[in-house]
């Protein structure tokens, strides 16, 4: 995730109206989290309180801009991102019977599967109600299509499971739909609220997007645990391949011939994280991300507005902090 520091300088650039949105973000997101009675308002709770650094949600108010008559408009839209992306999270720790996230149990492991999955089930639906309280049709069609591809990115990626044969393209094909559509998503609603370029900063918020994941797949790979919250080598033990893994099979003749289901433990695991990583494969995928952001950020100054544009730009450089 992006660094405490790296996020309160976006914050600080966003302009004067971002930290009070932030704050109203935090309020309502807790509010609706205890909404739906003790159990479900727990976990809920407990999932929201561990959401990270509020990326997302702060993309959408700095993409929406300081003008007050979208305010409403780009706080209901937070939430509803902040929301789906805490749903996303829930679920997959369901489909991969995680023990933790964050460093954290999760709620699959500290509640169950029913009380999990009524958990990610109700945050879903929140983000809905939320946008739909708008009144306005569009948010609701930018978060559904966005929820649509992340459905579509979990069943590739359940598809490609232990298949080292997954290449590149299908990849990030797959980067795309599970996590780059929501960040685009972010961006898109903030722009709809504020009335600013659509287009322009929702490819902004899929390349940026795309990095992320990439940057995230070579942590999962370097590590340590302390920082990531999670043993190296989690995404081999779940049969999932990544990009460092797929470059590093092209360097390394032992790799290629790899077994993946033969990895079954924490030390087997770390064991070849340390043989991707001596290939170089890391900062080959690391400079992918990198390109990616330096594309992203090439078309900001066509934004009128220079505090939207430097804001932006710190958002871009934040996700390259998160592997620094």
């Amino acid at each position: 995730m992006a660094s405490a520091e790296a996020v309160a300088a976006v914050v600080e650039a966003g302009g004067a109206h971002v930290p009070g949105l932030m704050r109203d973000l935090e309020e309502r997101l807790a509010t609706i989290a205890q909404s739906h009675g003790p159990t479900l308002g727990e976990h809920a709770g407990a999932t929201i309180a561990a959401g990270g650094k509020r990326l997302r949600p702060l993309l959408v108010f700095v993409a929406a801009g300081p003008d007050p008559a979208g305010r409403d408009a780009a706080l209901r839209a937070a939430v509803a991102v902040e929301l789906v992306h805490s749903a996303t999270l829930v679920h997959d720790d369901v489909l991969d019977a995680a023990v933790l996230r964050r460093g954290r149990p999760t709620v699959v492991a500290s509640a169950g599967r029913s009380i999990a999955t009524a958990t990610g089930d109700l945050l879903f639906s929140r983000a809905f109600a939320e946008l739909a309280g708008g009144g306005t049709v569009d948010p609701v069609r930018v978060l559904s299509d966005a929820s649509s591809a992340l459905v579509q990115g979990e069943l590739l990626q359940r598809e490609d499971a232990w298949k080292l044969q997954t290449t590149r393209e299908r990849y990030l094909r797959r980067c795309d739909l599970k996590t780059a559509r929501l960040f685009r998503a972010a961006c898109e609603l903030g722009a709809l609220a504020g009335g600013g370029k659509v287009a322009l900063l929702g490819e902004f918020g899929e390349r940026i997007g795309l990095a992320f994941q990439i940057l995230d797949d070579v942590l999962d790979v370097s590590g340590p645990a302390e920082r990531t919250g999670k043993h190296r080598g989690t995404d081999l033990l779940d049969g999932t391949v990544t990009l460092p893994l797929i470059l590093a099979r092209e360097r390394d003749p032992e790799l290629e011939r790899l077994d993946l289901r033969a990895v079954r433990t924490p030390e087997q695991a770390e064991g070849v994280c340390d043989a991707i990583a001596a290939t170089g494969a890391l900062g080959a995928a690391r400079e992918e991300a990198l390109a990616m952001v330096a594309d992203a950020k090439a078309d900001l100054p066509c934004l009128p507005e220079p505090s939207q544009q430097a804001a932006l730009e710190l958002v871009a450089d934040s996700v390259v902090d998160r592997y620094s």
